[in-house]
């Protein structure tokens, strides 16, 4: 059973950075597009970022220019950077791993933005 852990989040002003990463028990990154969600309290989860296993990314509106994903598959690694957070941007924050026959989720770790 694969598991995905999230680490990073925490608490910060508008404008700040955080930077959110993702392991995995298993060697599944060069198998796997990774994502990242996420989801607000009284809201549906939001994908905001994916990249696939050669390394193309994409992102919602509301993150871009402003979020970078990136994948090491040797570490098992996915991270998210994220600048010039707004209040808005508070969730609880979702690793994915997905391809067509199965998926992955972490457990979600909560970042929040507030002066």
């Amino acid at each position: 059973q694969v598991q995905l852990v999230e680490s990073g989040g925490g608490s910060v002003q508008p404008g700040g950075s955080l930077r959110l990463s993702c392991g995995s028990s298993g060697s599944i990154f060069g198998l796997y597009s990774m994502s990242w969600y996420r989801q607000a309290p009284g809201k549906q989860r939001e994908l905001l970022a994916r990249i696939t296993i050669p390394g193309f990314t994409t992102y919602a509106d509301s993150v871009k220019g402003r979020f970078t994903i990136s994948r090491d598959n040797a570490k098992n690694m996915v991270y998210l950077q994220m600048n010039s957070l707004k209040p808005e941007d508070t969730a609880v924050y979702y690793c994915n791993a997905a391809r067509p026959d199965r998926e992955y989720w972490g457990q979600g770790t909560q970042v929040t933005v507030s002066s």
